[in-house]
């Protein structure tokens, strides 16, 4: 089991933001016996479709380019011109070639960890010249595997390469006995077909490394329990910063009301535990809504500020428990409470009436149509 610098146990799977970082960092899966794989096999095939076209063209490169005419002898500039031509045509014969090389080289590396481009990992570290870590890294597991796959690779090769002589000893002897022509065209398919496979061997050692880089990278990536409550704390906030930050925004939102009261209709109170502040707008509202509410030293609050500015208070304990336990701030009444809010809504424009215009005062209701439903003692 992985253990980090204080020798506690990685027993945890990395988490996502743990993996996140580690690719901003550059930290990806990479195999270079997969690149290495890729580019070999299919430089090798490409050669094999291409050949006959590269044949083709160094021929006429040959033809048209190493051939004098007899004004070209004098001509100082001749000789440089039939070199830069015969460049070009050679140049211009291999971009197939090398367009497919340039697509497996980024398509191979990609293949297992993504396409990540990171600029921390470019920066230099003068910590990897640390001869000291150096010397960790060559005995570490990942260096014992490098030791391995160089081995496994040799021996592989080696053993098809020898394998591959003892069985074609016979045609390459017989080479001897054909032809110029024949010779050279037999000898190259000799060699493309042994390199093809010669190539094809890397196949296993790609087979290996592959998950082997997946399960090493993987590895690196585990956390230890005081890890994973460490990020737990940096990802949702410690319980004293989440907690200040709750109560700043309580405070915010307590101004944001209390701003509010100055404009409702009525207070209606219990009549010191809670307040309850009204709106109502005929002409932009289907029901009166909620303003600000709170209890005890909120509710005193609300109460003072409507008193400053005259805004009604009226004393309906079992109405402002009703609409304080079932209505949320900027909501309409609840429709089991419209009747018993019209009731008091009612008695508000009558005193305001009887502020303005005089005349009898109004007589609150005695007792307002509040169902048991929403009643909360």
């Amino acid at each position: 089991m992985a253990e980090n610098k204080d020798g506690q146990d990685k027993s945890q799977e990395p988490t996502s933001k743990r993996i996140n970082d580690a690719r901003k960092k550059g930290q990806v899966p990479r195999s270079r016996e997969l690149n290495t794989m890729a580019l070999t096999l299919l430089g090798v095939g490409t050669v094999m479709v291409l050949g006959p076209r590269f044949a083709s063209g160094m021929h006429t490169v040959f033809v048209e380019q190493f051939s004098l005419k007899r004004e070209d002898i004098f001509d100082t500039n001749a000789m440089l011109a039939h070199l830069v031509n015969a460049l070009s045509e050679a140049l211009f014969m291999l971009l197939p070639f090398f367009g497919v090389m340039i697509v497996v080289a980024v398509l191979s590396s990609v293949a297992l960890g993504g396409f990540n481009v990171s600029f921390e990992a470019m920066q230099p570290k003068l910590s990897k010249l640390d001869p000291i870590k150096g010397m960790g890294r060559l005995f570490s597991l990942k260096g014992l595997m490098e030791l391995l796959k160089s081995l496994g690779k040799f021996l592989l090769v080696g053993s098809a390469t020898v394998a591959l002589l003892s069985a074609s000893s016979d045609e390459l002897i017989g080479l001897s006995d054909l032809d110029v022509d024949i010779a050279l065209r037999e000898g190259m398919y000799l060699v493309a077909w042994s390199a093809l496979i010669l190539s094809s061997t890397l196949i296993v050692m790609a087979l290996i490394d592959v998950p082997f880089q997946l399960w090493q990278h993987r590895r690196d990536l585990k956390m230890t329990q005081q890890e994973v409550r460490d990020e737990l704390k940096e990802t949702e906030g410690k319980p004293e910063v989440k907690g200040r930050i709750r109560q700043m925004q309580r405070e915010i939102a307590q101004r944001r009301m209390m701003q509010e009261v100055p404009k409702a209709d009525v207070v209606v109170t219990n009549p010191t535990h809670y307040a309850v502040a009204l709106r109502y707008d005929p002409d932009r509202m289907g029901a009166p809504i909620v303003v600000a509410k709170g209890k005890d030293l909120v509710a005193a609050n609300i109460r003072e500020v409507a008193a400053a500015h005259d805004v009604p208070l009226v004393e309906a304990p079992v109405l402002a428990r009703a609409i304080y336990f079932n209505t949320e701030l900027e909501q309409q009444i609840p429709a089991a409470l419209f009747l018993a809010v019209a009731q008091l809504l009612a008695y508000v424009f009558q005193l305001r009436a009887y502020r303005e215009q005089g005349g009898d005062i109004p007589t609150p209701p005695q007792e307002y149509q509040v169902p048991a439903e929403v009643q909360h003692d």
